[in-house]
């Protein structure tokens, strides 16, 4: 809503008292994920030329006044020389970034008088001002538009299609603010918005088919991507754990409508890039350095919270290269999101909660120099393998369902071996397995419950007695155990087979979970070091 104090006629002097206009724009900002509608008033009066801006701005705000008045003077507009008050309401809220200049240059036009307020009534404004008046994209547009009641909301050109995905105002685009004004005044015609494009968000290059050999490795693939099961692998350097990992997003169906939507949110908030279309698709891909803090994995940040690399990989694969290097606070951080699927970010000032759920997929070395397991190779002593396996923490090992050995292939493998399965191959499977999943009433069997394991995955006595075993020689918790029922099912899935899970099924699930735990030639273990 606009509305101005005072009529054109009346500018000037009542009274003999200084008359005093006020307008006032919506806008919106971002906190966290999550858009929060803002009123920009926006206080004309005579007196000394100042210009204030109060409501809780941060630097980026308040240097607004400094873009506003260039860009209005590039536009051919007249800046008022009387002082000039912007308060951006609710004053409770922190307002952070530049995505209300658009919005203060207009009210500024608006209580000026250089604007009437019917013309922009009913109309929202988000975008950054160039010193020249071109308007500038801003993160988080999306949540923005989607918090906001107008009508129509004016963003800047490169955000419209994300605009657009809120399926609510009318989206409206001009490349400068003088287009805007233009537009506005009914002198120009309100610009095309660009048409939407299918962008790839990745290689499509990268296909299975040119690893050679992993045999083992490969089926850890089409499970974790079938069932969405977490998976880590060991091995030593060169094996071809990073070139797998990557692999796996072209192995994931595409996103549902609500992950996409949740996906596309918080790359804008973020500030990543978005395909051309706007909305992500495919299923995302991050792989943070291994000297990646605590918050810049889950999220947070001293000036405003923002999504951390685990909700950017949300509907997709987090992948941790030299998991072993990693920090074990940030890699702790990550155990409660994997069970809930939402990162809670709490601060003295502000509470977020991001969406987070994810492929977790580790690849580290067996050792600090990666030659154990090769006979008389190994140059660590114990007491650094000890500490280097102690940098995954029993609790966080235990949440994954694979654990698969990646060794170095064979000569005839790199050389003589015939290329394996192309992607497109396996993701059939995977998609059989994925469908199957949704017949059950979740996107993947990593999703069921465990109180419906009993009804969707019941055992049969062989497999009942394999787990039992299991469970009595401490090699499996009782996470452990539906972990194992859930990887039992997807195997089952990928057959093409039907509950209940048969012994053969569950053994399989049993020896994916625990077998790079001990490896060969050297008794050290994971198991031992935790």
């Amino acid at each position: 809503m606009v509305g101005v104090m005072a009529t054109p006629q009346a500018r000037g002097v009542i009274l003999g008292k200084a008359l005093t206009v006020l307008a006032t724009i919506p806008a919106s900002v971002l906190a966290g994920i999550t858009g929060h509608p803002v009123s920009v008033e926006v206080h004309v009066s005579s007196g000394l030329p100042t210009f204030t801006v109060v409501g809780l701005p941060d630097a980026a705000c308040r240097e607004a006044r400094d873009r506003v008045r260039a860009a209005l003077l590039s536009s051919g507009v007249d800046w008022p020389p009387g002082r000039i008050t912007v308060n951006l309401a609710p004053s409770g809220i922190r307002k952070e970034g530049p995505g209300l200049d658009l919005a203060i240059a207009i009210g500024v036009m608006v209580a000026d008088e250089k604007l009437s307020s019917e013309i922009v009534a009913g109309t929202a404004f988000l975008a950054e001002l160039g010193l020249d008046g071109h308007l500038r994209a801003v993160p988080g547009v999306l949540p923005q538009v989607r918090c906001l009641d107008t009508a129509a909301v004016v963003v800047a050109p490169e955000s419209a299609a994300e605009a657009a995905l809120a399926n609510g105002p009318e989206i409206r685009a001009p490349d400068t603010l003088k287009h805007l004004i233009a537009a506005l005044r009914g002198e120009d015609v309100w610009p095309d918005l660009p048409a939407p494009e299918s962008g790839r968000q990745w290689d499509e290059s990268v296909d299975l088919s040119d690893v050679r050999g992993q045999h083992m490795a490969r089926l850890g693939l089409e499970i974790a991507a079938a069932g969405g099961h977490h998976l880590l692998m060991i091995g030593p350097p060169g094996a071809g754990k990073t070139m797998l990992a990557r692999r796996l997003p072209g192995l994931l169906p595409p996103l549902d409508e609500a992950t996409a939507i949740e996906a596309t949110m918080v790359r804008s908030a973020a500030g990543l890039e978005l395909p051309s279309s706007g909305l992500v698709h495919r299923a995302p891909w991050q792989a943070p350095h291994h000297s990646a803090s605590m918050v810049s994995l889950v999220g947070g940040g001293s000036r405003g919270l923002r999504p951390g690399a685990i909700s950017c990989a949300h509907g997709g694969v987090l992948f941790l290269d030299e998991m072993g290097e990693f920090a074990p606070q940030a890699l702790d951080s990550l155990r409660q999101p994997l069970e809930e699927g939402i990162i809670r970010v709490n601060r003295a000032a502000a509470v977020a909660s991001f969406p987070a759920r994810f492929l977790l997929v580790g690849a580290m070395n067996p050792c600090p120099c990666g030659d154990l397991g090769q006979p008389g190779m190994c140059r660590c002593t114990p007491l650094a393998r000890l500490r280097y396996a102690r940098r995954l923490s029993g609790p966080l090992l235990d949440r994954f369902d694979l654990r698969i050995h990646v060794g170095r292939p064979d000569a005839g493998d790199l050389f003589d071996a015939p290329a394996g399965e192309s992607s497109a191959e396996v993701k059939c499977r995977v998609d059989q397995a994925r469908a199957a999943a949704r017949h059950r009433g979740v996107a993947a069997n990593s999703e069921l419950q465990d109180s419906a394991l009993d009804t969707l995955a019941p055992l049969d006595p062989e497999a009942k007695n394999l787990l039992c075993q299991a469970i009595g020689e401490g090699r499996l918790t009782a996470r452990g155990l539906q972990r194992v029922r859930r990887v039992a099912l997807t195997l089952t899935d990928l057959a093409g087979g039907e509950p209940p899970l048969t012994g053969e099924v569950v053994a399989q699930a049993l020896f994916l979970r625990s077998e790079p735990v001990t490896v060969a030639h050297d008794p050290w273990s994971f198991a031992n070091a935790r």
